[in-house]
């Protein structure tokens, strides 16, 4: 009864979470754009949303076009919004709580010295995005990214598994010659992928989803640092969320989401960091594969990702995290740089939220496992830090109460407590991980037989 008891508290608590709106505040005017810098700040709505009204609302931060925090504010009925959240903004950069993360490149970093890189260094770049029967949000996504401003880059769509046309159809009749349409039929978001870093041209592939936005200089960001840093393997970026309408989306977003902060890191693995004791197993601190790029000779080098892996099979992930790694423990480095920033579409409905923590759970063991099977000289390494993990294990998996304060995306802070059921759900994943890696190698195979046999 007392498990009952709770469990229809935790509901409750879940649909009286109220919709928060998305916007943008640049404090140094109009994004620093043709000049027009001003001492008024430029208040926008987040992409997608209505026009900020009054309310609770989610604001990134920016100065002169630069992301460099985010503040959740309260608009009073009738009050001027822009003005209302302007002046929380500046008292909050005053104070030191939202700061400017600077420049790509942070002193002291291998790979500091001028990481924007000059218009002829940027690299060509070519940009995956993997899809399946999504055209709406599909189009949604690639319409951002052919409004990047980075000069020399490629598309390439690869259509995981389709039952229908749709979205064939769509990359032909609206994007033609822009975009480039790539099949897979083997299920799987990691097979995907690598179909995608197959077909690639540039010396930079970069991967996002079909249900971001991407802000117009995510690509010129993200594929910077790979100028400045000729060890560099791997570069990841911010993700913020792109609506906040549903409880259970504002209740992922109070918890961090995919946000990895504001401060630009290198993580080396020459110079393991000191804060990081799991490091370099704990590869979901790194970044997301919603935003995520890679030198592209050194991701085939390594063999790109497991196919066995991911979204589509039954290891339900951990595709990205497997990437991580194996650049990782070549010896590349790897770049966090929030200016490279996406706008993602979380997933809507409670029963999304169940999907997304048991398949989190399964991921990131079972993508510790794939790590293992193909790199089996890091087993030493893994046992030693294995006490440490498991306790981390557990505290990813713990009810997380409120602390009463801050906003959505801030990991110091929470809004909302995060539900019991869910929790249970993580650790069970967890549990199934490497099992589920197991079957989807085992599935691979077979389909690989049909496959082979089918073309006799």
């Amino acid at each position: 009864m007392a498990r009952s008891a709770r469990a229809r508290e935790e509901i409750r608590r879940f649909l009286d979470i109220g919709a928060v709106q998305v916007a943008e505040l640049d404090l140094d005017g109009l994004d620093g754009l043709d000049g027009l810098d001003g001492e008024e700040a430029v208040l926008r709505p987040g992409p997608g949303s209505p026009p900020v009204t009054h309310g609770e609302v989610f604001v990134l931060v920016r100065r002169g076009g630069r992301p460099v925090g985010t503040l959740l504010g309260r608009v009073p009925e009738g009050a001027d919004a822009r003005v209302v959240l302007e002046e929380r903004a500046r008292a909050e950069c005053a104070a030191g709580d939202v700061q400017d993360a600077g420049e790509p490149g942070a002193a002291g970093e291998p790979g500091a010295a001028g990481a924007a890189g000059a218009a002829g260094e940027r690299p060509y770049a070519s940009v995956v995005v993997a899809t399946r029967e999504r055209a709406g949000q599909l189009a949604r996504a690639l319409d951002s990214l052919l409004a990047q401003d980075h000069p020399r880059f490629e598309i390439v769509v690869v259509d995981n598994a389709p039952v229908t046309d749709e979205t064939r159809e769509l990359v032909e009749r609206k994007y033609a010659e822009r975009v480039r349409y790539v099949c897979e039929r083997v299920p799987g978001l990691a097979v995907a992928h690598n179909t995608g870093l197959a077909a690639v041209r540039g010396e930079v592939v970069a991967f996002t989803d079909d249900d971001v936005v991407a802000d117009p200089r995510w690509l010129t960001e993200l594929t910077a640092p790979f100028a400045a840093d000729p060890g560099l393997g791997c570069a990841t970026g911010l993700i913020l969320p792109a609506r906040l309408t549903t409880p259970a989306q504002v209740l992922l977003e109070s918890h961090g989401g995919f946000a990895k902060g504001f401060t630009p890191r290198t993580y080396d693995p020459a110079r393991p960091p000191g804060d990081e004791p799991l490091f370099p197993f704990t590869a979901g601190r790194f970044g997301s594969g919603a935003n995520m790029a890679f030198r592209t000779a050194v991701l085939r080098s390594v063999g790109g990702f497991d196919p066995a892996t991911g979204a589509g099979t039954a290891a339900r992930g951990g595709d990205d995290l497997y990437g991580f790694v194996r650049v990782l423990a070549q010896g590349h480095r790897l770049r966090y740089t929030p200016s490279a920033l996406v706008w993602h579409h979380h997933r809507e409905t409670w029963q999304d939220l169940e999907t997304q923590a048991y398949g989190y759970g399964a991921g990131l063991t079972a993508y510790l496992t794939a790590v293992l099977v193909n790199r089996p000289a890091l087993l030493p390494a893994f046992l030693a830090r294995l006490p440490r993990g498991l306790a981390h294990a557990r505290t990813l998996t713990a009810v997380r109460e409120t602390d009463g304060g801050g906003a959505p995306g801030d990991h110091d802070v929470r809004t909302h407590p995060w539900p019991r059921r869910l929790s249970r759900l993580q650790r069970r994943g967890m549990l199934y991980g490497p099992v589920g890696y197991v079957r989807a190698r085992r599935a691979l195979r077979a389909t690989v037989r049909a496959t082979e046999r089918g073309a006799r």
